[in-house]
């Protein structure tokens, strides 16, 4: 196939789909990946597409670099994020040993949390002396703190949270993308959001998202879908997301 028909095939198909990944464009195609990785490159100079780390993305997918302060956060998605919140509490059992991530949505997990009987670990300062407070068993992970987030992060908070094992995990997320994964714009965060991911059972690792989130991108990956379930108060209708594990709560 000409180069000029094949990279309109491509445009094509990531305006179709929304992102396509480099190995459907190999099967698709049968050229080599050094041919297909420079149409990719050709096309995201022209403006045509946005090239992305193993494939492109339609250039209305908007890769985000913003991170606003927790109190910014806490006035966006009010009424979501109480839903999902309240839902996801629920899932906690006695003798639980949790994770739970820094974050506004994850914040309000505390509101809802009663199970006296479970140990409760995070990066958040604020998660930590509230659940103190409430009487609640708790771990503070501990290192370098991020002002924006009031977190812990950076290598001390990566390798002590290395050393656990968590039954559950809740976690926050900037984006969501079938190429992508989850993303947060900060590389820190998104090394220890990753560390305690792969730490937590697949199966039981959450991730706590409005709505709005789905198709944005941010920065740093620091998760795939596997063993992953998205906790939301409304699923995506785009069938491309139909084959990840994204649950609809109503509380």
């Amino acid at each position: 196939m000409l180069t000029e028909k094949r990279q309109e095939e491509i445009v094509k198909l990531v305006e179709e789909r929304g992102s396509i990944t480099l190995q459907e464009l190999l099967d698709l195609f049968q050229a080599s990946e050094s041919t297909i990785r420079r149409d990719i490159t050709s096309l995201d100079k022209a403006g045509r597409l946005t090239k992305v780390f193993g494939g492109a993305v339609a250039n209305g997918d908007h890769i985000s670099h913003l991170e606003l302060s927790v109190s910014q956060k806490e006035e966006v998605d009010k009424e979501e994020k109480r839903q999902i919140a309240k839902f996801a509490a629920s899932l906690v059992a006695s003798d639980d040993f949790v994770y739970i991530d820094a974050g506004t949505t994850t914040g309000r997990m505390l509101e809802y949390l009663t199970e006296k009987n479970a140990t409760y670990v995070t990066n958040a300062v604020d998660h930590a002396k509230r659940l103190a407070m409430m009487g609640f068993q708790v771990i503070l992970i501990g290192g370098m703190l991020k002002s924006s987030t009031e977190a812990a992060v950076g290598a001390e908070a990566v390798e002590q949270l290395k050393k656990y094992h968590f039954s559950k995990g809740f976690f926050g997320t900037n984006g969501i993308h079938p190429l992508s994964g989850f993303t947060t714009p900060d590389i820190n965060e998104a090394l220890l959001k990753e560390a305690a991911v792969q730490n937590t059972q697949a199966g039981n690792r959450f991730v706590l998202s409005a709505h709005a989130k789905f198709g944005q991108i941010s920065s740093v990956t620091f998760s795939g879908f596997e063993g992953v379930t998205v906790l939301t108060e409304k699923k995506p209708d785009d069938l491309i997301w139909k084959k990840y594990d994204i649950r609809e709560v109503r509380v």
